[in-house]
């Protein structure tokens, strides 16, 4: 089930771009959004405002990645992703053939382009980029 909300900002002075359009896609994308938005380390953050140019090759085409947040804490700059853990890591091929598993696949290799390019773009401005899974969000 799709959960999507309107994240409202307490620290607008922290936020970078449009503060009444914070939008989450999951649960955990908003309790990160809660942890930026409160922790006094953090002193710029914001969701979805760097578009990164990726080549897929599922369709041989160039597209735009929006990372979740791009965030700076003292002088280090860093772009996080929230993804849940089963997208991080290679599907197991099933014993049978399912459409799911071509499915989780496709979904894989389009997250590791993107990724990709967010490390080359990230390294070529001494940024961090980081993947958040459910193992570093919840307690």
């Amino acid at each position: 089930m799709a959960y999507k909300t309107k994240y409202k900002i307490k620290n607008k002075d922290k936020y970078i771009g449009d503060p009444s359009n914070i939008v989450c896609r999951s649960l955990w994308e908003r309790r990160v959004c809660k942890y930026l938005d409160e922790n006094v380390n953090i002193s710029k953050w914001g969701s979805e405002e760097v578009s990164i140019p990726y080549y897929s090759t599922t369709d041989k085409k160039m597209h735009k990645y929006y990372p979740d947040f791009i965030i700076k804490s003292g002088n280090d700059i860093s772009i996080l992703e929230v993804k849940p853990k089963k997208q991080t890591i290679p599907p197991k091929k099933p014993k049978k053939s399912r459409k799911s598993y071509i499915n989780e696949c496709i979904r894989y290799t389009i997250n590791q382009e993107k990724w990709e390019s967010a490390k080359d773009f990230c390294k070529s401005r001494n940024w961090k980029f980081i993947i958040l899974t459910e193992d570093d969000i919840l307690p």
